[in-house]
């Protein structure tokens, strides 16, 4: 329906362009620009050169900007009809990643374009629980007979541990352990915001720290030799015991001297050797310096101001995502926003603190930062999601207030 307002026709669509949150869309941008002089620089050593991927990140924005509109103004109580295909399609392109060579363990090759099925899988389970946690209660009230039982806090528990359990594993036997590791803080902040009594997330919390020494010495070995090692590195080096810094500690040293050393300014964007950049003299891991480390990059060439700009930029994007998930209308909205904040915030926190000891080193980019089409196309349009969370808020009064004038100027014209 067309409303006139102030002689204007404000039809849906321009009314949804008009309400974007634009400081989300600004950061967001923001940061992706940051991203493409940063991966310019980081990639200089590469074979195809540093501008080659730079470029080639500017196309995947231009197809993550597609995409990030197309989210935002569907109503996103519409995209979930696609969760579950999604879900059912993007775990099946993981089980067939297993097996296969390391160098092409995260990608499927289409004929087209290769992606990465494991983001693609993250973005589908975020939609997918926020639609059924939503739509569990009212399922129950439409079976008398077992009703009660769905609306039972346990069953919310096994549902998400079921569905975000089952991808978890199988991207862990992909051997992408860093994006894996992400599926825990989503299905944690998924119980708490879907409402699980604290009871029930004391008694996870104590079961996890009770199954945690046997993950860590019976399964993560039988999974992963190489994340036992790393965690074991990880320890050694915060416990100041000797390391080898040309062996095995090679690229946490060389990392955290680059950053240690960068002081206020920095070495200046695509510095050299002779102006004291170690990323130039291929001290930082070069062929994985666009993408898993391009905070050592970022720090080295524009110092502790540019650390602490990305940092506030980051903190500002989750901030606007949770003001957003504040004025979510409907659980499925708020579940939404967490699971995307949470999301971003594993990325962040593990691909900045690995870079600087805080945590054990592993492969996981920075969201829209780091030289990665698939992740930096899903993370656009999971910032779509919560852009339509944004402009959907009051669609539901909108459309009544539309109605009653409707029936208004109905009654008026009949007379």
């Amino acid at each position: 329906m067309t409303v006139i307002v102030g002689g204007l026709a404000m039809t849906p669509l321009l009314r949804k362009l008009l309400g974007l949150n634009w400081p989300l869309i600004l950061t967001m941008y923001g940061l992706l620009v940051f991203g493409v002089f940063t991966i310019e620089s980081a990639a200089r050593h590469l074979p195809q050169g540093g501008a080659w991927y730079a470029d080639k990140q500017r196309d995947w924005i231009v197809i993550g900007s597609v995409a990030y509109f197309a989210a935002a103004l569907i109503d996103y109580k519409w995209i979930k009809w696609m969760a579950l295909p999604l879900y059912g399609g993007s775990l099946a392109l993981c089980a067939a990643l297993f097996g296969k060579d390391r160098s092409e363990v995260h990608q499927v090759d289409s004929g087209i374009l290769k992606f990465q099925p494991a983001p693609l899988a993250l973005m589908a389970g975020i939609i997918l629980l926020a639609w059924l946690l939503q739509d569990l209660p009212r399922l129950g009230k439409r079976i008398p007979k077992i009703g009660w039982l769905l609306e039972e806090p346990i069953v919310k528990v096994g549902l998400i541990g079921v569905l975000t359990g089952v991808p978890f594993l199988l991207v862990v036997g992909m051997g992408d352990m860093g994006s894996a590791l992400v599926w825990i803080p989503f299905a944690a902040i998924c119980l708490l915001v879907s409402g699980v009594p604290f009871r029930y997330l004391s008694c996870m919390a104590f079961l996890a720290a009770a199954i945690l020494p046997i993950a860590y010495f019976v399964v993560l070995p039988a999974v992963s030799d190489t994340g036992t090692q790393r965690i074991q590195l990880f320890l050694d080096i915060s416990q100041g015991k000797p390391v080898d810094i040309s062996g095995e500690a090679w690229a946490a040293h060389n990392i955290a001297v680059a950053i240690g050393k960068s002081g206020w300014a920095g070495t200046g964007w695509n510095a050299s050797a002779t102006e004291g950049s170690l990323h130039d003299k291929k001290f930082v891991p070069w062929k994985t310096a666009h993408n898993d480390f391009v905070f050592p990059v970022i720090a080295e060439e524009q110092g502790f101001r540019g650390s602490l700009l990305l940092l506030t930029a980051y903190a500002l994007l989750l901030v606007l995502c949770l003001f957003i998930g504040a004025y979510a209308r409907d659980p499925m909205g708020r579940i939404i926003v967490g699971g995307v904040v949470a999301v971003f915030f594993a990325h962040i926190f593990e691909g900045i603190g690995m870079c600087i000891q805080l945590m054990p080193i592993t492969g996981i980019p920075l969201p829209l930062v780091s030289y990665s089409g698939t992740f930096a196309v899903i993370c656009m349009t999971l910032l779509g999601l919560v852009q339509s969370v944004w402009i959907h808020r009051d669609v539901d009064r909108l459309r009544a207030e539309e109605e009653e004038a409707a029936a208004a100027l109905k009654t008026i014209s009949t007379r």
